[in-house]
């Protein structure tokens, strides 16, 4: 169809983009995928690709790196027709597909991974372990990262891993790379560290195809975005004629006024209450107060203390001094299954590490909070677990094939919803959320957000939230805490909430 085309006249190369996909279609049983996608990337930009889970990214990325067959379509990159793409042959033209969960060998080094099954041989034909450190020390110094070559992966940071991969990519003369959620384990500083060395390559004359759910990164890093919707292409313009309402209206069908569920809290009483927390220098002097019905945020920079001292109040980190009351009792919680006890839960940031066993069932994550519920003497009653599974799944409107479906097969949005209903099965009545809707698409953040004002309006469940998406933060919570390197630096209410404002004191020293 490719060669048809061209040899029409049907089909124009533009010189200006190093990509060009035209007419991609794809179907799975039952599922048209792509419908007609064209796909353009420009010699030196970065082109964000956005949409819902579902809409198809993932599928064209997929066909890009060869590692699927498109039913139809055109693709040239740099101008020469390329009929049926295979994962070495893309790799071979410049094309480097960086996903969010890294393909690196953890217990090998930095120059292993870089020149992994193609590490320099001398003349004698050995390893030529020498020039492969100088080569991955000079590709890093290239991205501005002073890393020893010599240094296991597993030992570095996930912004020092993430420029690995990148170095790699160079190392194969790359001239697209296709960065997936690079953003999502990523803080503020590391975030402007890839930034920067992004700006640095494009001056190169490398091109870029960034993917996120974050808007804010599209409007910061991009020249050009495309919406994807149910496998078609909603809009394709330059970043700076779009508004975030434009991108959301094209890609869920709903403007940003519709974002953020409305929200009448009636507040109860104090259910939670800590004074004085402090843990070494990660948490010094930490007080606050959270009531019934409400929702309170806490945000700052990466490193600010806001992950650990949740970890410190459900007992998973041990704290030097303080004093933890719940429901006006003094209490003592060393382990996180106290804190269950208690009725405390917990959702934790990285939900497919410590939030969910992702080779079980829905069924099975959901009950496992509360097992002894789904017993019948020493057995497990299958038919009741699944009911119970079924009430949250429905409650949740989590949307899965059936109770049975393993929960690593689910979207995001979904596992997320997964993980909550495993807290509110064994019954708590105080929520601690880190980082509720990171790497879930915008339309299942809406329904993350109806689901927990929902449960602090019709059941009075008090939230503490952390998150790093600062609308996000002013758009959910009653009261908005600013942490500072280990420190609560300032408490805002809800109407005088301010990006601005939350930055000023997020960031005073």
């Amino acid at each position: 169809m490719l060669l048809e085309a061209i040899s029409k006249g049907s089909y124009t190369f533009d010189p200006t983009m190093i990509l060009q996909m035209a007419g991609i279609a794809k179907s799975f049983p039952g599922v048209r995928a792509l419908d007609g996608v064209s796909f353009s990337v420009r010699r030196g930009e970065v082109h964000a690709l956005v949409g819902e889970n579902g809409a198809g990214k993932s599928t064209l990325m997929k066909i890009l790196s060869g590692a699927y067959q498109a039913d139809q379509g055109v693709i040239t990159f740099d101008g020469k027709a390329v009929a049926f793409p295979t994962p070495s042959q893309m790799i071979g033209l410049g094309i480097a597909v960086i996903y969010q969960e890294f393909a690196q060998a953890p217990h090998l080094t930095v120059a292993e991974n870089i020149f992994l099954h193609r590490l320099p041989r001398t003349r004698f034909g050995l390893v030529d372990w020498k020039k492969a450190a100088a080569e991955a020390k000079r590709y890093m110094d290239r991205l501005g990262f002073s890393v020893d070559p010599l240094a296991r992966i597993d030992r570095l940071s996930v912004a020092q891993r993430q420029m690995v991969e990148i170095a790699r990519a160079l190392s194969r003369n790359a001239r697209l790379i296709v960065l997936d959620e690079p953003s999502a384990v990523l803080g503020d500083n590391e975030l402007q560290k890839l930034f920067s060395t992004i700006r640095s390559l494009q001056k190169e004359g490398v091109s870029f195809i960034y993917i996120s759910h974050r808007l804010k990164e599209v409007f910061d890093i991009s020249q050009t975005v495309t919406v994807l919707r149910d496998g078609k292409v909603m809009n394709s313009t330059a970043t700076r004629e779009m508004t975030t309402d434009d991108l959301i209206r094209s890609m869920v069908g709903r403007s940003i006024g519709d974002y953020f569920p409305p929200r009448n809290p009636k507040f109860g009483n104090d259910v939670l209450k800590i004074s004085g927390i402090n843990r070494g220098k990660v948490l010094k002097d930490i007080s606050l107060t959270l009531r019934g019905g409400e929702i309170v945020g806490i945000c700052g920079l990466a490193g600010a203390g806001r992950s650990e001292l949740l970890r410190a109040i459900i007992g998973a980190d041990a704290i030097d001094s303080g004093r933890i009351e719940l429901r006006g009792k003094a209490l003592t919680i060393d382990t996180p299954r106290k804190a269950i006890a208690l009725r405390i839960g917990f959702a934790p940031e990285d939900r497919k590490t410590d939030g969910l066993f992702l080779s079980q069932s829905v069924s099975f994550n959901i009950t496992i909070s509360r097992l002894r519920d789904v017993l019948s003497g020493f057995w497990l009653n299958l038919s009741h677990e699944r009911k119970t599974a079924q009430d949250f799944a429905a409650k949740l409107r989590v949307k899965t094939p059936d109770v049975d479906a393993r929960v690593g097969n689910l979207s995001g949005g979904n596992q997320q919803k997964c993980v909550i209903a495993k807290q509110l099965n064994a019954k708590c009545d105080v929520l601690l959320v880190d980082e509720p809707t990171r790497g879930v698409d915008v339309g299942a953040k809406r329904e993350i957000y109806e689901l927990l004002v929902d449960l602090t309006e019709r059941s009075g469940l008090a939230i503490l939230m952390v998150s790093s998406d600062l609308p996000e933060v002013i758009g959910m919570c009653d009261r908005i805490l600013v942490m500072c390197e280990g420190r609560i630096t300032a408490e805002i209410a809800k109407a005088d909430a301010t990006e601005e404002e939350i930055m000023k004191h997020a960031t005073v020293h």
